[in-house]
């Protein structure tokens, strides 16, 4: 496999079947540093959250994962670790355009529609996370999407210009690394509020829905166990893990 290295920790390959399959086979074989970054130019089998695949055209985006190491972080708190790398793919975007947004749990949204997606996957020693995959997948410069997503979007589409591939990467690492030594330096506080100030739809009343059907809600928080909290135009409080509620797209 032709692997070329861009600084000592990060390094790029053509062609994979999943950065985070690839990223997770290499650190069987090897210790790897921790912010160790694997790029592709290619997925042939990306994957998104929920088990979705994530559509990406060859060259045109940014499909990477990071290892990282959170032994110090407590089970109970795990999603701190998600609040931490989507902020700093927020910042990363930011510096290009703003404002996004973080759609619970770590979708980077602009306005109404998808930017960039993030899939974490963790290996439990005990009861401590001692490695995480961190994949991301940021659209960049493609500029058609199939009707099998139908609300993408690249940073290309919003700004009307081409963007440097290669500069963005080193901005998002940079970034990512930066909030995940602010957790690690003991300053969950900051990213947790710094997580809810971001999400999207944070404000106001809207329409979700879970196994019983839609219903209207506002955030009422995001738990560092990644359980979302909202509160119903009743006034009744609910609470759930992902995958057991929703967002309903926006009216026309």
């Amino acid at each position: 496999m032709n692997i070329t290295t861009m600084n000592n920790n990060i390094l790029k390959i053509k062609e994979t079947d999943s950065t985070n399959h690839w990223l997770k086979e290499q650190s069987e074989k090897q210790a790897l540093d921790e912010g160790t970054t694997i790029v592709a130019e290619f997925q042939t089998a990306g994957k998104g959250q929920r088990g979705n695949h994530w559509e990406s055209e060859a060259g045109k985006n940014i499909t990477c994962s990071m290892i990282l190491y959170p032994e110090f972080l407590p089970l109970k708190q795990h999603f701190l670790l998600s609040e931490a790398v989507a902020l700093g793919l927020k910042d990363a975007i930011e510096q290009y355009i703003r404002p996004v947004d973080i759609k619970w749990p770590n979708d980077i949204y602009y306005q109404n529609k998808k930017m960039a997606g993030i899939l974490i996957e963790n290996e439990l020693t005990g009861n401590i996370i001692g490695k995480s995959i961190i994949g991301i997948g940021l659209n960049v410069n493609q500029e058609q999407f199939s009707a099998v997503a139908p609300n993408a979007v690249s940073m290309k589409q919003v700004l009307g210009k081409e963007i440097n591939i290669d500069a963005l990467l080193e901005k998002t690492i940079t970034a990512i690394l930066f909030r995940y030594n602010t957790l690690k330096n003991g300053n969950s506080g900051l990213i947790a509020s710094d997580y809810q100030d971001s999400l999207y739809r944070k404000s106001g009343l809207h329409l979700f829905a879970d196994k019983n059907g839609s219903f209207n809600a506002e955030i009422e928080r995001v738990a560092d166990d990644g359980f979302l909290h909202l509160i119903t135009d009743a006034g009744e409080k609910r609470c759930y893990t992902f995958k057991e509620v929703s967002y309903c797209p926006p009216a026309p």
